[in-house]
């Protein structure tokens, strides 16, 4: 009995399965993107050696002074936060409200 599926599998020189592709939509529904890090932020945090709360930033195209009005600090108050290895917990919620991400993806 064949099912029909969306899903593709491609062969390595061995002739054994080594690749598995499916459609994007599927990927998606199975990977809610809330957990999903874009390569662009872990490329910022490799090449640019930038802080998670950094490389987000960046990404999202955001200026240290939007993110500080956003949490209602200043924008040196926020300059610190983003430099520190690892700010407190309740400073790191109020960043990822601001940037529109969950808090885990500042942990990286």
């Amino acid at each position: 009995m064949n099912t029909p599926t969306n899903v593709q599998i491609i062969n390595g020189p061995d002739g054994m399965p080594a690749f598995v592709v499916v459609p994007y939509a599927q990927y998606v529904k199975d990977h809610p993107v809330e957990d999903l890090v874009p390569n662009e932020v872990v490329g910022y945090m490799v090449k640019e050696g930038l802080t998670p709360i950094a490389a987000w930033r960046k990404h999202l195209g955001l200026s240290q002074a939007e993110v500080a009005t956003r949490i209602g600090i200043s924008q040196s108050a926020y300059a610190q936060q983003e430099q520190a290895a690892r700010p407190r917990k309740p400073t790191r919620l109020k960043i990822a409200n601001a940037l529109g991400v969950s808090e885990a993806l500042l942990d990286l």
